[in-house]
């Protein structure tokens, strides 16, 4: 994934963790504040969750939060 994307993410997680503790659990539609911002990226986050990193629908922040860094 690209790094602005990547960087999103970790924002965003940051955020979720922030507000709601470290339990606090994301879909990937979280990093969209609409469905159609950007399909194309939209459908890349969505394979790097569902086909490369075998997710499930809702996975916690901190979980996310750590494989995006790897990528990084």
């Amino acid at each position: 994934m690209n790094k602005g994307i990547c960087e999103k993410i970790i924002t965003i997680c940051d955020e979720k963790i922030e507000k709601k503790g470290k339990n606090v659990g994301l879909s990937f539609y979280a990093f969209f504040s609409n469905y159609n911002e950007d399909p194309e990226l939209l459908m890349e986050v969505a394979t790097w969750w569902i086909s490369t990193q075998k997710l499930n629908h809702f996975e916690k922040a901190v979980k996310i939060k750590e494989l995006i860094e790897k990528e990084l």
